[in-house]
């Protein structure tokens, strides 16, 4: 961890002190201590920011030939998978993830930047048929200036699937990463300098949401805004970017259903729904934080639950024998905490868990037992509003038309999932639930050639696979006479 410093911003290819915000710093939520100091930006550095990436938008980076792009990431990819270990210990010193949670998912992230590299020489427009007097056709164009907003759950992996199609796509970028999680996109901004980008092509300015990320979104020289986060937040930024006309894309949270139907495979199904509950601590949008089961199996699922929740082994997050580390912040700690109160007063009961752990050297930190709730009604709000902790609420449904629209009840559509033996049972629910993503006998099988995105209050647009590139490129349609003749319409 250190060859990465982090009291500075990254703008133009230079390492910079802040101009108007100053060094904080971050806290380990395994403590609630600092471990680290952290350059924070303000409204002047990132319109400086903004003005680096504009210059390197209509500089080298546009001229330069897409195969050269394509070579820079690669270069860069293949430095990443060099550092795997040491960029998983800062993400998980920043947001407490499990360090063998945070080495598996990093592993994972040059794959992406290879993804969008090998799209970067591929991005083509089309031949449209007209009649004999013209040729017409498309051609495609990167926006301009993207600033890329990230969450604190996933930093890291969201930076690549902002990053990954803006480079390849011919876009620069202004990354303002999540305030409670700076240190690792400033890690990553290592790696662009390494690589040899062109100073100003990746800009890295970390900083307050009002203050820094309000500055990016109202920003007349950005083209676009890729945020991923809170849909309160995104409702903000349409809201401050509506003057300049600011294209969005969202991915905006989930209340995800993962439903076990009584002829599934029951044990895998439910390495899947346990694991999947208590994965990131249960702060990721796409866990099933809703386990539906159809009634002849609900108890034998909430025995499971709670007999598993036992076995999750609750520490400090940079012990590699650890499954489960604390909640990011002390914020989302009080969160957490708050719905297994309201899941109480509603009525659900209380399998196991539900309160902060304070054994065993974690009583600064923010942990959370692994939490079970039973006995859940669809109308609840531990049911319908996303908590973004390890609590599961479990639903029985006693048929598939129940399990579909208890399913579709929530103002969420991110993913969903389904366990079933029935192959023509699986084909007819996944294409009924109304999610931008669904699993099928499996969970959390997320790639980078995988589309992914939500619907409804869950998020605008797609990342990840060809579709994630849209978002980031302009289509301009282009007509040439083939004839050189335009009547005058005024000789008669």
């Amino acid at each position: 961890m250190g060859e990465f410093r982090f009291d500075r911003l990254f703008i133009g290819g230079e390492w910079v002190a802040p101009i108007d915000g100053g060094v904080r710093p971050s806290i380990d939520p395994s403590t609630g201590q600092p471990w680290g100091d952290v350059a924070f930006g303000g409204r002047a550095d990132i319109d400086r920011a903004v003005a680096a990436a504009k210059a390197a938008f209509e500089g080298p980076w546009r001229r330069m030939p897409p195969w050269e792009r394509a070579a820079l990431m690669r270069k860069f990819a293949d430095l990443y998978a060099t550092r795997v270990d040491a960029l998983a210990e800062v993400e998980t010193r920043d947001n407490g993830r499990a360090v063998r949670e945070s080495r598996g998912d990093i592993g994972l992230h040059a794959q992406y930047y290879h993804w969008f590299a090998s799209l970067a020489d591929k991005l083509g427009g089309r031949t449209i048929p007209m009649d004999d007097s013209v040729h017409a056709f498309t051609t495609r164009h990167p926006v301009g200036v993207v600033g890329a907003i990230t969450p604190w759950n996933v930093p890291m992996m969201a930076a690549a699937w902002k990053l990954g199609p803006a480079l390849a796509a011919g876009c620069t970028v202004v990354l303002k990463p999540a305030e409670q999680t700076p240190a690792s996109s400033l890690a990553l901004a290592h790696l662009f300098e390494e690589a040899g980008f062109p100073p100003g092509v990746v800009n890295v300015v970390p900083g307050d949401g009002p203050v820094a990320g309000a500055a990016l979104v109202e920003h007349p020289d950005v083209a676009k805004i890729s945020f991923t986060g809170e849909g309160t937040t995104a409702k903000t930024i349409l809201k401050a970017g509506a003057d300049t006309l600011t294209r969005c894309t969202f991915e905006l949270g989930g209340k995800a259903p993962h439903i076990i139907f009584a002829d599934a495979d029951l044990d895998n199904a439910l390495n899947a729904a346990t694991g999947s509950a208590w994965a990131l601590c249960g702060q990721s949008c796409a866990l099933g934080s809703r386990v539906l089961v159809e009634r002849s199996i609900y108890d034998r699922v909430v025995e499971a639950f709670r007999e598993r929740a036992g076995r999750v082994r609750v520490g400090m997050p940079l012990d590699p024998a650890t499954h489960m580390g604390p909640q990011a912040h002390r914020e989302q700690l009080d969160k957490t905490l708050s719905y297994v109160a309201i899941g109480q007063g509603e009525g659900a009961e209380l399998v196991t868990g539900g309160h902060r752990i304070d054994r065993d050297g974690m009583a600064g930190g923010y942990f959370v037992e692994p939490t079970v709730f039973a006995g859940v009604s669809a109308d609840m709000r531990i049911a319908q509003e996303e908590i973004f902790g390890p609590v599961a609420a479990l639903i029985p449904f006693d048929d598939e038309e129940e399990a579909i629209a208890i399913a579709n009840s929530t103002p969420y559509g991110l993913a969903a999932g389904l366990w079933s033996g029935d192959t023509g049972r699986a084909h007819r629910v996944a294409a009924r639930i109304e999610a931008g993503m669904v699993w099928v006998n499996t969970y959390r099988y997320i790639r980078w050639s995988t589309p992914y995105g939500g619907v409804k209050a869950s998020g605008w647009g797609r990342e990840n696979g060809i579709e994630g590139l849209d978002p980031f490129l302009e289509t301009k349609t282009t007509i040439v006479s083939t004839t050189g003749r335009f009547p005058d319409p005024f000789a008669a």
